[in-house]
């Protein structure tokens, strides 16, 4: 890991992720002021109250090394932390072969910060990318980037550990983020003749509510964020040095 801010601060280069890391997804445990990182090179890593240097917690689940750990989410009332692999074959800078071979290695993961232990709730997702709990921590829903879909995996009820097809899509789902009111944005690129960037907001029932169109406005060939805040929408991408900001 390079310790030279000015070698990696700002550098777009995928190739460089070994060396600067890769930051794809974040998530505030708001009890311990503790930021959790989903990072394509160094795994899950957590950074504390203070700021700093982060912490490495997992880099492997079941012997299979994380390759592209991509989405993290931490249930505010359990604790516990959900993240995805994207795959176990490719890497961030693969990602055109991902998608090209349909890969279907990506999991659906767990920690445990007490145990400090990672359990595999769900395997062969193609392109798993983002995650979000439910507001009553009963469900997650996953999205897969590959397969154009949102699966729901149950954590409480009689359904509990088991999964289902919740929403397929026209598009590419990748982060998907609950709201204040419980209901889920979800990011969605769309291949056109071009893309169409569009962001969907839907419920746990797999009902879409919304659909909102941002490419007029965020130009740039791929949306993996749409995070809503005080009416606001913040949108994310890997490539663009900057946040998009949509005000409805």
């Amino acid at each position: 890991m390079s310790t030279n801010k000015s070698f990696c601060d700002g550098t777009k280069n995928t190739y460089l992720a070994p060396s600067c890391g890769r930051p794809l997804g974040l998530a505030f445990y708001l009890l311990t002021k503790l930021l959790y990182v989903a990072d394509a090179a160094f795994g899950l890593v957590v950074v504390g109250p203070n700021g700093g240097a982060a912490t490495q917690l997992a880099t492997s689940a079941d012997g299979v090394p994380f390759r592209f750990p991509d989405g993290v989410e931490v249930d505010q009332v359990t604790g516990m932390v959900y993240f995805t692999d994207a795959s176990a074959v490719y890497n961030l800078s693969q990602i055109d072969q991902l998608t090209s071979t349909r890969d279907a290695t990506g999991r659906l993961l767990k920690y445990n910060p007490k145990t400090k232990q990672v359990t595999v709730l769900l395997s062969g997702l193609a392109g798993a990318s983002g995650v979000a709990v439910s507001k009553d921590s009963s469900f997650l829903l996953v999205t897969e980037f590959v397969r154009t879909r949102i699966q729901k995996y149950w954590l409480k009820g009689p359904k509990a550990n088991t999964a289902e097809v919740l929403l397929n899509l026209t598009g590419s789902p990748d982060k998907i983020r609950r709201t204040i009111r419980g209901d889920f944005r979800v990011a969605i690129t769309v291949q056109t003749p071009t893309f169409a960037l569009v962001g969907q907001r839907i419920n746990g029932e797999g009902t879409i509510l919304e659909t909102l169109t941002f490419s007029p406005q965020f130009n740039t060939t791929l949306i993996t964020e749409v995070n809503e805040h005080k009416g606001e929408l913040y949108l994310g991408s890997l490539y663009p040095m900057f946040v998009g900001v949509y005000r409805p």
